[in-house]
């Protein structure tokens, strides 16, 4: 089942497609963060890495480098708006690949406000699945497009940070640029 996604952070969800079958290209664009690598396929970003980010795929798999593609031109844009914090809202096509369950974590993900923190548990019992907080933890830390399906925005029970793929360092600076620029 194919249908576009896009993420808003405020209500938007991700919903998970087939797995693309076309080749994927992708580009490298800075950021305060280090390097993020951006991954798209038929249209949508099936992956935005940071440097050093585990897991990782192997950058073979991202296909043929194109700073030119118009879907990595309108990311880069929105990840600079986002970073200077003129952005809260990210208007992009993605495409998730996961398990069932990954996808439906990924999708609360999405639904997380900009500037605010769910623990662990809390996401498990959103999904409906409330004694699930480890398996959630496990399927968060698999999230393919990170920033853009904010898995930053998930703590540990006492509110404390904990597990992010890209490093503490830049989970912490990812809540602290959404705590400074939090409407109202």
């Amino acid at each position: 089942m194919e249908t576009s996604a896009r993420t808003d952070g405020r209500g938007g969800s991700a919903r998970a497609h087939s797995p693309a079958t076309a080749g994927s290209t992708h580009a490298v664009v800075p950021s305060p963060i280090g390097r993020l690598t951006l991954v798209c396929a038929d249209g949508a970003l099936t992956g935005l890495y940071m440097d050093a980010e585990r897991p990782r795929p192997p950058v073979e798999s991202f296909g043929a480098r194109d700073e030119s593609v118009p879907l990595f031109v309108e990311a880069a844009r929105q990840l600079s708006a986002y970073f200077a914090g003129r952005l809260i809202d990210f208007d992009l096509p993605v495409r998730l690949h996961g398990t069932p369950f990954q996808r439906r974590v990924w999708a609360a993900l999405a639904d997380i406000p900009y500037g605010e923190t769910v623990s662990y548990g809390e996401l498990a019992a959103e999904i409906g699945q409330p004694t699930a907080a480890r398996a959630v933890g496990l399927a968060n830390g698999r999230n393919p497009v990170a920033v853009i399906v904010p898995c930053h925005r998930v703590v540990g029970s006492t509110g404390s940070l904990v597990g992010y793929g890209g490093g503490l360092d830049r989970k912490r600076y990812l809540l602290r640029l959404e705590q400074r620029g939090r409407p109202g």
